[in-house]
């Protein structure tokens, strides 16, 4: 079983090393950027609502300590109403009075325990809010760099890619130059055999009974044209 996953292990590692050699550097650096960037994006966004839970807070907490202090001023109302009734002798109304004061001042201690769970809450909300920005403005710089590296990957890429071909047209003009040397070899090599099988010819031609009858024939023409030349001078005074 452990050779098995060990066997998995490797296949997987060999075919992902496979594909990353067959990427493209410039769509890896596309997809490094697009990545980075969708983060940056699902950080703001979760940072958002960090902060308008924040904002929440302050809103909820407003109406809150206006809740206390509505309630407050009716338990005060009731309170001098109980007084007042009790100073005329109403016994019902001081009675009704009372109670009215002690059901708001219920509301009234409910309405600040709220207050108070809110404040602490805001507090919390308020330090989250500011790690939160903080984070998204961490991560922005993060992203201008990636982007900057991304410019300087690229430029690397493009000059990579001009030196490439430059190596390319260097290799192909030196392989030409290669076979045009071959080629003038060869026809070197063609003229020299002609060459020599034309010497070879003539001298075989002159070893030959007819080759001594051209020869004779020559010095003939060559001593007759000499004579011409002589009787020429001889005309001419010479």
């Amino acid at each position: 079983m452990g050779f098995l996953k060990r066997l998995w292990g490797y296949i997987k590692a060999l075919f992902r090393s496979k594909a990353e050699g067959m990427m493209d550097p410039e769509i890896e650096i596309k997809q490094a950027i697009d990545e980075a960037a969708a983060r940056d994006q699902e950080l703001r966004n979760q940072a958002a609502k960090v902060v308008a839970h924040r904002t929440q807070l302050e809103s909820k907490i407003e109406r809150s300590a206006e809740d206390v202090g509505e309630a407050r001023e009716l338990a005060k109302q009731a309170l001098m109403r109980a007084q007042d009734s009790t100073t005329a002798g109403d016994t019902a109304a001081a009675d009704k009075w009372t109670r009215a004061a002690q059901g708001l001042a219920m509301k009234l201690q409910a309405s600040e325990n709220n207050l108070a769970e809110m404040k602490s809450q805001y507090e919390t909300a308020v330090g989250q809010a500011e790690a939160a920005k903080q984070a998204v403005q961490q991560n922005a710089l993060r992203l201008q760099e990636l982007m900057a590296k991304k410019m300087e990957l690229l430029g690397s890429l493009q000059a990579a890619k001009m030196q490439e071909s430059v190596n390319k047209a260097v290799e192909a003009v030196s392989a030409t130059v290669s076979d045009d040397g071959v080629s003038l070899e060869k026809v070197e090599d063609k003229i020299e055999a002609r060459k020599a099988e034309a010497m070879a010819r003539a001298e075989l031609r002159e070893s030959t009974p007819e080759g001594a009858e051209i020869e004779l024939r020559e010095a003939v023409s060559l001593a007759q044209a000499d004579a011409k030349l002589e009787e020429l001078k001889a005309e001419l005074g010479i």
